[in-house]
């Protein structure tokens, strides 16, 4: 029988909008991009995907992932708001609920303690959470 996750009655989640999550730190320092992603970024910019792919982005054995802004920010970073949120990447879209963060050590030292979401807001479910990981999952699998 599979022990049951720490998160199974679930986790209150919202995001406060404090853009930590929008500036390097740790481990945790690129987003990448999916095809799809690259697509819709440049669609919301009005922007061809070679273009975008072009400005945005570079490539790291092979991966795209977004080349950071200034002092390790993202470009899209308006203020503490992201400047293009309906067209941010899977990764930003499924944030906290990444595969490599879900444990629940790794949950309290980097997640907790780093996002003012977490235990606020909304109670995301299990069923949520898992669709949340396998959306990240599939990601991830493009680019790894």
């Amino acid at each position: 029988m599979t022990k049951a996750p720490w998160w199974d009655k679930g986790i209150r989640f919202e995001c406060q909008g404090s853009g930590k999550c929008c500036v390097s730190h740790e481990g945790y320092g690129y987003v990448y991009m999916t095809t799809e992603d690259r697509v819709r970024m440049a669609k919301t910019l009005n922007l061809s995907t070679d273009e975008f792919t072009r400005q945005y982005c570079t490539q790291d054995e092979g991966v795209y992932h977004l080349v950071d802004g200034a002092e390790g920010r993202c470009h899209f970073l308006e203020g503490r708001r992201c400047g293009i949120y309906d067209g941010r990447p899977t990764q930003c879209r499924t944030w906290p609920f990444w595969p490599e963060v879900m444990g629940a050590k790794t949950w309290n030292k980097e997640v907790a303690a780093f996002c003012p979401g977490v235990g606020k807001g909304k109670l995301w479910s299990k069923k949520e959470i898992r669709e949340q990981l396998a959306i990240q999952s599939r990601s991830e699998e493009q680019y790894l």
